[in-house]
């Protein structure tokens, strides 16, 4: 983090705690609406603008990547600090683009780390085009995430590509810079054999392996974060899986339609084909629709706005509720998913409950539910900003065990910045959904769309 970057992100915190202050000196009932907007929009400003930094002045300088964490106390008890993520790499590249738009960076510098970004991919370890989990980012090969999944891994591969997709979109292809560059992706994607992870089933299957092969044997099935990988399956133009893939394997024949009520509202899917918990953590209404916008998306088995919505309203009202009286739930502190936590890495969701908010939770979920995250994002920067650092919020913290570190992940960070810009101009699903494989893709399985 250089100087220049740490003076930045301080002023813009002053600035936007300046206009708090200000703002509460009139008093609550003399605060004009476009009083109240201004301080909305420069704390939506902040946010991005600290999360995107993530990727900027936080990316493993090597590759322009991602790094799958980034711990400000510089403690790293698995000594990973330059592995660099395959999937929270392809949140960063939708990141880039927004912080191109809000001026945080300038066009081209943008370009250039793009271009930086595609010289690394076009030479680090695949295996049938697929990247693996993770790659150390000095030398490009393949980092095992454990002792089997130590090669291709297309549930992140397909978050990198839908993250590339949306950078092709977004290039100007009269531009021959930009145009060239727009190719070079397009190999790279095209590379990518989704046909092959089917092992001639028609299921996806999450990993393969050099040395183990199919040993890790997950079955992609059901409802969780994976739905863009079975699209960009269907939309790939060289190596494309059937329809039967998707029907048959991720909807289990249509019985992921089989949901249930929760808190007073259908959950639109089984969430969980093995057991009776009624919803996932929140990443799953966010990961696949960072790009893939959910709006007016239906197939024939579900309404997927009305499934998010509800998903992140399933949160924030077990947090209102607060059945297990944890300390500092409430209507402006909100939202359960995978995250650190005491314990550590942790899946958080209402019916595994740990006492530990993960303010990625709540924040990307603002084009569901923005009166419900304004409030959990006003209370985090004005009266918990002991939680927030230099890449934004802290992963996660509990007020219950008076818990917190420092520390920061990928996958989470990323979706804040994303979803944000999603709410307020829609511009990265604009983006995604522009590529014409996304609508092969779409069409092909039966998906309706606006």
């Amino acid at each position: 983090m250089n100087k220049k970057t740490v003076l930045q992100s301080l002023l813009a915190l002053a600035f936007c705690l300046a206009i708090n202050a200000c703002s509460q000196s009139k008093g609550a009932n003399e605060q004009t609406g476009a009083d109240s907007q201004s301080e909305e929009d420069s704390l939506l400003n902040l946010v991005q603008y600290q999360t995107f930094q993530y990727f900027w002045d936080g990316a493993e300088p090597n590759s322009g990547l991602a790094r799958e964490r980034f711990h400000t106390d510089n403690i790293y008890p698995s000594h990973d600090k330059d592995i660099i993520t395959s999937g929270g790499s392809g949140f960063g590249l939708m990141a880039i683009i927004v912080g191109m738009e809000r001026g945080f960076i300038t066009h081209e510098e943008g370009i250039e780390r793009f271009e930086k970004i595609v010289d690394f991919l076009e030479t680090a370890d695949t295996f049938y085009g697929v990247f693996p989990h993770w790659w150390d980012g000095h030398t490009g090969k393949a980092k095992a995430f454990s002792q089997k999944d130590d090669g291709g891994d297309l549930v992140e591969t397909s978050f990198m590509a839908a993250g590339l997709l949306t950078v092709r979109q977004y290039l100007d292809k009269n531009d021959e810079r930009e145009a060239k560059l727009a190719k070079r992706i397009n190999t790279i994607w095209e590379n990518i054999d989704f046909n092959w992870y089917t092992k001639g089933e028609n299921v996806l299957y999450w990993h393969w392996s050099p040395n183990y092969g199919w040993e890790m044997n997950f079955d992609v099935r059901g409802y969780n974060e994976c739905l863009i990988m079975y699209v960009l399956a269907a939309a790939s133009p060289t190596h494309p899986v059937k329809p039967e893939v998707y029907h048959e394997g991720w909807a289990m024949n249509g019985e992921i339609a089989n949901d249930t009520i929760y808190y007073g509202l259908e959950t639109e899917l089984n969430h969980y084909e093995t057991n009776d918990s009624p919803v996932g953590p929140l990443f799953w209404a966010h990961y696949s629709y960072l790009g893939l916008n959910p709006k007016g998306l239906k197939d024939k088995y579900a309404d997927y706005w009305k499934l998010n919505q509800n998903h992140a309203k399933i949160h924030y009202r077990h947090a209102v509720a607060n059945p297990n009286e944890f300390e500092g739930y409430g209507e402006d502190m909100w939202g359960f998913t995978s995250s650190y936590s005491m314990r550590g890495y942790a899946g958080h969701r209402p019916d595994r409950d740990l006492g530990v908010i993960s303010p990625t939770a709540a924040l990307s979920s603002f084009p569901y539910t923005p009166d419900e995250s304004m409030a959990m994002l006003k209370k985090l920067y004005n009266e918990t900003d002991s939680l927030v650092g230099v890449y934004g919020p802290y992963d996660a913290f509990s007020f219950q065990d008076d818990w917190y570190l420092p520390r920061y992940l990928a996958i989470d960070q990323g979706p804040i910045p994303v979803m944000i810009e999603n709410y307020r101009s829609e511009l990265i699903w604009d983006l995604f959904m522009s590529a014409p494989e996304v609508k092969v893709g779409l069409d092909k399985l039966g998906f309706t769309y606006e």
